[in-house]
């Protein structure tokens, strides 16, 4: 079992930064890869990136790319995602998720085996 808490969302204009954190607790976090989605109103929830076990590999969606930023700290059993040049169509609930799979990257909610509740980012314009 794993339980996953998303924090750090909030209200900004557009331009500006946030950086979401989510901890994790139960089974030893250096063992799995942990991704962040997101889900905006009326849409299906999608990927937003993912990182691996140690933290050695990234992956983003093509949208946030050269804005966003995943990282983890091991130690500190805590996934983190900073946020830049934010824009309105980043306005979403946003969820961390861990996949016990350490190999190639998984990018469908489906492959994903615990979920955090979410944190509301909207960005103003």
């Amino acid at each position: 079992q794993v339980q996953l808490v998303e924090s750090g969302g909030g209200l900004v204009q557009a331009g500006g930064s946030l950086r979401l954190s989510c901890a994790a607790s139960g089974r030893s976090f250096s063992n799995y890869n942990m991704g962040w989605f997101r889900q905006a109103p009326g849409k299906e929830r999608e990927f937003v990136a993912v990182i691996s076990w140690n933290g050695g590999r990234t992956k983003y969606e093509d949208s946030v790319k050269g804005r966003f930023t995943i990282s983890r700290d091991n130690a500190k059993n805590t996934v983190f995602l900073q946020m830049s040049s934010l824009k309105p169509e980043d306005t979403a609930v946003y969820y961390c998720a861990a996949d016990f799979s350490t190999g190639v990257f998984r990018v469908t909610i489906h492959e994903y085996d615990y979920w955090g509740q979410g944190t509301q980012v909207t960005v103003s314009s």
